[in-house]
């Protein structure tokens, strides 16, 4: 038998132009900056497979402190390509996927910030509202608002 010595998923990593954006876009959606810092050098892009970078990193976590999303700015190396408006059925990583308490206050708030619903708000059985919404520089997110759970 072969031991699993998965523990956890530790965070989600998304590229962005402007931290600060982000920041403040995922602040109002409920998570928490929980540090902030700038990662150069040579034994960063052994990492990476990048070479030498310096590359400027924000760490926000969920409420429930359980999940992290790692948002980068990199300032060397340039960035390559561009996937941020890619639609739903690209290969590759896509969306990240937040539950909510109430979608609709969500939409409302985060559409002050320049969000905009991709689709519609649809209902899946009595159990989840689901939508995705382009969040800053059009990054995919996803928003479910649980309903037997009120």
């Amino acid at each position: 038998m072969t031991k699993n010595n998965l523990r956890r998923m530790d965070n989600v990593g998304i590229v962005v132009e402007s931290l600060d954006e982000a920041i403040s876009f995922f602040t109002e959606l409920g998570l928490k900056l929980e540090g902030r810092a700038t990662v150069e050098g040579e034994w960063a892009g052994r990492v990476t497979g990048l070479g030498s970078q310096r590359v400027e990193i924000a760490m926000m976590v969920t409420p429930d402190g359980h999940s992290r999303l790692e948002i980068s700015r990199f300032l060397t190396p340039a960035v390559v390509s561009d996937h941020r408006n890619a639609p739903v059925n690209a290969l590759g990583y896509l969306r990240v996927m937040f539950t909510v308490e109430d979608i609709d206050d969500t939409l409302t708030r985060l559409s002050k910030r320049g969000a905009q619903l991709v689709g519609e708000v649809v209902q899946y059985q009595d159990v989840y509202r689901l939508c995705y919404i382009r969040g800053p520089e059009g990054l995919l997110i996803g928003l479910a608002e649980q309903l037997n759970n009120k």
